[in-house]
């Protein structure tokens, strides 16, 4: 005799399997085609022959030197953007909560700027950089946001608005004063892969690593937290340290992504959101379908961007923005309301 509430739980169960299966598929499939396509087009069996085969060849030098480190640094993009993305949706309980949105991208972009345009010999640190300067604009928010009871979700996201303006006339004045090396800076401001390599993705691959392994242990922080601020006290947790450290977590995920590949947004709003209406809201389950997810909308974005109007390459910030923006402003009107009322 199946119960009610397995009746109501195998759907949702079937379809989380099916993402978790699907989207690693999806993402070997896209990122195999990435791999082929460009400027110059490779077969299957000339990329398997560029990656594995010691010969110095055309699709050696192309597939190895310049595509497949450039795909594996649009997956890390796309994971720590959807990880940021999720986490903060689940803390703010905000469907509208997204490192863009509330100034932790801005945060790390003008400081990642600076880094560029001021400090152009320490270049190696611009990680570092990117992650302190969202650190410091996340720190901000959550300081401004507090009220007598605790944080609310809607104060934080109309601080992040404010943080984020700040930080834009920031960045902009450093191009101002610093004009004659904006030229390096601009392809970076509009997010995009352009010109990444094996040098980028070695220097940011450690610090995925550690960001990952501390989302795994995070989940169940998410999970207390989304039973509200009042049910998880009164389960003996400690809601506003919980929303500290889940908002660091974010903070380094998104700090990461921005050092390598700019001010690319919306990857953490679209991607979650949408999956939690397929799979449910459990993050034991989200946070790994929107990693996947998130990988595969980038490098997905990516091909599109540089193959679909060649010679130009536009940008993939500038592309995942067409959609983003567009979903962004349904969600406000959808859920007004709603988040009106936190």
């Amino acid at each position: 005799m199946i119960t009610e509430e397995e009746k109501y739980a195998h759907p949702l169960a079937k379809k989380r399997r099916m993402a978790l299966i699907v989207l690693p598929i999806l993402l070997v499939i896209v990122s195999v085609a990435s791999l082929m396509i460009g400027q110059v087009s490779f077969s299957v069996s000339e990329v398997f022959s560029g990656i594995f085969s010691s010969e110095d060849t055309m699709a050696r030098r192309i597939v190895w030197e310049i595509r497949l480190p450039r795909i594996l640094t649009g997956i890390i993009v796309g994971v720590c953007l959807a990880i940021a993305g999720s986490i903060l949706q689940g803390v703010m309980q905000n469907p509208l909560a997204d490192p863009g949105v509330i100034g932790i991208t801005s945060g790390a972009g003008i400081m990642a700027v600076a880094v560029m345009v001021v400090f152009p010999g320490y270049i190696i640190y611009l990680p570092i950089a990117a992650f302190l300067g969202a650190f410091v604009a996340a720190m901000i928010v959550y300081a401004l946001s507090v009220k007598k009871g605790g944080t609310s979700p809607m104060r934080i996201i109309l601080v992040g608005v404010a943080i984020n303006a700040l930080c834009g006339a920031g960045t902009n004045a450093l191009m101002i004063l610093y004009s004659d090396r904006v030229q390096s800076v601009l392809p970076w401001l509009s997010g995009g892969l352009t010109g990444v390599g094996w040098v980028q993705f070695k220097m940011i691959i450690y610090y995925v690593i550690v960001a990952i392994i501390v989302s795994v242990y995070a989940i169940k922080h998410i999970r207390i937290m989304r039973l509200g601020d009042e049910m998880a006290s009164l389960l003996g947790h400690n809601v506003e340290r919980s929303r500290f450290f889940l908002i660091v977590l974010s903070t380094l995920l998104a700090g990461i992504a921005v050092s390598v590949a700019g001010l690319i947004g919306f990857v953490g709003l679209v991607v979650p959101h949408i999956l939690r209406l397929i799979i449910g809201g459990d993050h034991k389950y989200l946070i790994p379908a929107s990693a996947l997810a998130g990988g595969l909308l980038v490098v997905f974005a990516d091909t599109i961007a540089r193959s679909v109007f060649d010679p130009i390459e536009v940008p993939v910030g500038i592309l995942l923005a067409f959609i983003g923006g567009p979903y962004f402003l349904y969600l406000i009107h959808r859920k007004g309301n709603s988040i009106a009322t936190n």
